[in-house]
Order: C-alpha cells, then sequence, then structure tokens
C-alpha cells in the first residue's frame, strides 16, 4: 500500500463523452492542448504534478525570500551538496533552463554530444547551441526485456570517441532513468564504464539526474551487488562518476517548480552563473522564490526514502500488468515514474508518418478524459527535408506517466478499463496528419487533423518553418 495517508484532497472532473470530442476538436487533436478542466486522470507527466508532503508544505512557511543569500538558498546548497558530492550548486526554474545553460557552457557550434538518449528539450538545448545531438542506447525499448534497458551502448561509444569524428565530442549525456528509452534505468557498472572512457579521451560526463533517485532504487532491485543497499547511498556512487549533472525537480525533486545545476568545474560553474543572471535571476535565487528552495531541499530528504521508492516501482509493475490484462502491449521490465506502451504493434495499420503514438493517446481520451503523453514520431520524428513523409522515431511509445503521491490504485483502475475499450476498436483507429507545426519541440502545439479511415492518407501540407535535419 502506499507508505502515507491523503491530507488534503481536490476535485476531478468528469466530462462526457460528448465533451471530449468537442475538446479534442477544439485542442487539434493535441492532447496538450485540452484544458486540465476537461481531464479525469492526468497521466501526461510526472513532471511538476506530484503532491508535496506535510514536512514540504511547513518548509514554505519557513522560507526566506530575500533577493540575495537567502537562508533558504543555504539549506538547499547544503542538501545538494550532501548528496551529489558538487561543490558549485546552481538553482534554475526547471530543468530545461538547466540544459539551455549547462549545454550551452559546454558545446560550441558543431560540437557533438553523445547520450544514452537525449530527451526532447535536451536535444533543443543542443541545437540551439548549434551543436549535434547523437544517441547511442544499448538496447531498444520494445526489444527483449533487460534489467538496465538504458544504459549506453559501449562499444558504440567507444568508436564514436576513436573515431574521426571523435575530437568533436565534447560530453556525454546520461539520463538516469533514460525517460525516452522507457524509462529504464542506467547500471552503475554502465556509468563507471563511460565514466573511464571519458577520462580517456578527455570527455566531460554529465547526468541528467532528473530521476536520480527511482534510477538509484531499480538499481537496488536489480543488481545483486547493490541488492540492500540504502538508494541515496547508490545515488551519491553515481554522482561520484561525472563531472557535473542538471535535473528538473519538478520529478525526484517532488516539487512543482524548480530545477539545478551542479558542477565539479569552477569555471564552467562561473560561465553558467553569468547567463543565469542574464535569463533566470541572481545566483543564490535562479529564477525561484524562498519558498520553492525550501520545499525542494525537503523533497530532496524524502525522495531517498527506500519505503516511497518500493511504493513507486511496485505501483508501475501492478499497473502495467493491469494494462496488459486490458490487451496494451506494455515494455517489460516497468521502471518507476511511467509505464510504456508499443503503440506501433497495436496498431500496425497506421504507418509512423500518420502518428501511431498520438492516435492511441488520442482514444485514450476520447474513452475516459485520460490524458497520457506520445514518445513517437510527433516528438522524436523529423518533418523530411524533401518534403516526404516524416523521417520516423525509433519507437512509437505510449507513456502512462505517474504523478508521486495522486493517484490510488482505482485511479489507475479506472485508466484500465478506458483502455481496454480502446483495445475492443483498436483496428478500426486512425492515424493523423500534421496541418501546423512550430520549428522545435513541435508537439507541444502542434495541430492535426484526423485521417478518414476509409480514404487514403492526404497529401502532406507544407511546413511553416523549414526545418533543418541533422543525422
Amino acid at each position: 500500500m502506499e507508505p502515507f495517508r491523503i491530507k488534503a484532497v481536490e476535485p476531478i472532473p468528469f466530462p462526457g463523452p460528448v465533451q471530449r470530442q468537442a475538446a479534442l476538436d477544439a485542442a487539434g487533436y493535441n492532447l496538450f492542448r485540452v484544458p486540465s478542466r476537461l481531464i479525469t486522470v492526468d497521466l501526461l507527466t510526472d513532471s511538476g504534478t506530484s503532491a508535496m508532503s506535510a514536512a514540504q508544505w511547513s518548509a514554505l512557511m519557513s522560507a526566506d525570500e530575500s533577493y540575495a543569500g537567502a537562508r533558504s538558498f543555504e539549506r538547499f546548497e547544503a542538501v545538494v551538496r550532501e548528496l551529489t558530492g558538487f561543490d558549485e550548486v546552481i538553482p534554475v526554474h526547471q530543468g530545461r533552463a538547466a540544459e539551455r545553460i549547462l549545454l550551452g557552457a559546454v558545446l560550441q557550434p558543431g560540437e557533438v554530444s553523445i547520450s544514452n538518449t537525449h530527451f526532447d528539450t535536451t536535444r533543443a538545448a543542443v541545437e540551439a547551441a548549434r551543436a549535434v545531438a547523437v544517441d547511442l542506447p544499448a538496447a531498444a525499448p520494445v526489444s527483449a526485456p533487460v534489467p538496465f534497458g538504458g544504459d549506453i551502448d559501449l562499444d558504440a561509444l567507444r568508436r564514436a570517441l576513436t573515431g574521426d569524428g571523435g575530437s568533436d565530442v565534447r560530453c556525454v549525456v546520461l539520463t538516469v532513468t533514460n525517460n525516452a528509452g522507457g524509462g529504464q534505468p542506467v547500471s552503475l557498472g554502465n556509468i563507471a564504464a563511460v565514466r573511464q572512457l571519458c577520462r580517456d579521451h578527455g570527455v566531460q560526463l554529465l547526468l541528467d539526474a532528473s530521476r536520480f533517485a527511482e534510477n538509484a532504487y531499480l538499481i537496488t532491485e536489480r543488481d545483486l551487488e547493490h541488492a540492500g543497499q540504502h538508494p541515496r547511498e547508490v545515488a551519491k556512487a553515481m554522482f561520484a562518476l561525472a563531472d557535473g549533472c542538471w535535473a528538473s525537480l519538478k520529478k525526484d525533486g517532488i516539487g512543482n517548480i524548480g530545477g539545478l545545476i551542479a558542477l565539479r568545474n569552477g569555471e564552467l560553474a562561473r560561465r553558467c552563473r553569468e547567463h543565469l543572471i542574464a535569463v533566470e535571476g541572481f545566483p543564490t535565487y535562479g529564477g525561484l522564490a524562498g519558498r520553492d528552495l525550501e520545499a525542494l531541499a525537503q523533497g530532496l530528504t524524502e525522495v531517498t526514502d527506500p519505503d516511497y521508492l518500493r511504493y513507486r516501482a511496485d505501483a508501475a509493475r501492478w499497473f502495467g500488468q493491469r494494462l496488459m490484462e486490458a490487451g496494451l502491449p506494455v515494455l517489460q521490465p516497468t521502471g518507476c515514474h511511467a509505464v510504456y506502451v508499443d503503440a506501433a504493434q497495436l496498431l500496425p495499420h497506421i504507418p509512423p508518418h500518420e502518428l501511431p503514438a498520438t492516435a492511441l493517446a488520442n482514444e485514450l481520451y476520447l474513452a475516459g478524459a485520460v490524458r497520457t503523453s506520445w514518445l513517437g514520431t510527433l516528438v522524436f520524428g523529423r518533418p523530411n527535408p524533401e518534403g516526404g513523409p516524416d523521417i520516423p522515431a525509433p519507437q512509437e511509445l505510449v507513456r502512462f506517466a505517474l504523478p508521486r503521491r495522486v493517484y490510488t490504485q482505482t485511479h489507475l483502475q479506472y485508466v484500465a478499463e478506458a483502455a481496454a475499450e480502446v483495445v475492443a476498436k483498436a483496428d478500426s483507429v486512425r492515424g493523423y496528419r500534421i496541418v501546423e507545426q512550430a520549428a522545435a519541440l513541435r508537439h507541444f502545439t502542434a495541430a492535426l487533423q484526423p485521417l478518414n479511415a476509409t480514404a487514403p492518407s492526404l497529401p502532406r501540407p507544407r511546413q511553416r518553418t523549414a526545418v533543418k535535419h541533422r543525422q
């Protein structure tokens, strides 16, 4: 059972079928554009959607809102230093600000960032620096289950570092857990091997540590060498292997806003702070209120509790089993922050450029006002520079993200029942075409149009903004 009891509640809406169809029409068939007042169970993301603890709410009242040098920053800094071992601690308002600032300071135009998988905003930050993002996952998430499916491919990394373009590689980014790779953890052995390769070639190793605690807990579950170890000690071992990290603290900080950059290199930290002052705020608040820093410091203390993390992993396993019983092809093993479903397997009649992951997510909304997110071609594909169908993403996944301490087993059972309705009519689900999109991070704002199930696909509309594609 959940290792907590509920102290405050908020009502949730139950829009009917007509309202749901109208909402999806008005949103251009993009679930990001559907208002939350028309969502019954919201599994779009675990970012900033968690419930804070009584201790976190209490911490808000003791906050120091001084512009510079607030004691709330001092508490936040002390907690981050104890956890990560990094002396240079820089708060920011959320993870994508941290990515943009840090990667902008590390990368020059034409240089390369290699990752187990860059998530969408990470890739955007690399490309904003006019650098190149290269993904080298060890295994596709839809392949046979492995305990550490988030690992980077060490042989491919070695070839990249020693090959003709090896001198252009400036950093290796390990996303822990690998969000785009099915929420799978990265092993300590993999991190250590990457550390050695980076040291040998003079390349920085950075962690996207947004879900560091869940990665650490899954290591204790899946690696016998670390069985029984406290997750916080495993997390410290992860950080000890890196040169620095960033994190969205809207995930394992259990906060509604906030992020951080933490580094060993004082000169790199100085450059980051100079940029931070221009775009976020003074370096001791970084775009956050003192009460945010207090809540995050408390959240970073609570998040490594073994009972809490065991509940997260058990809830994901239970939910994944319910979705499999409903007929969805669930990626195994499940992680902690989300359950992933292979939309391409469920909807083989929808080709990637007709967005099967998006189609499945939209059907789940129509069935029960359940909002999920698609990690398929709309997110990780690219418009074809020659005007043909989109260059597809490696997978067509739908992510059922689990906000921390928000939904009960009954809520998730309701989602599974809505999923069973969709599975029953899977053969009739239609694909989509894009009618409007931005040049970057298009999935947040794109407008779509469903394709007629019996008519041939409509010709692709002309792009509003030319988008360059890098291999």
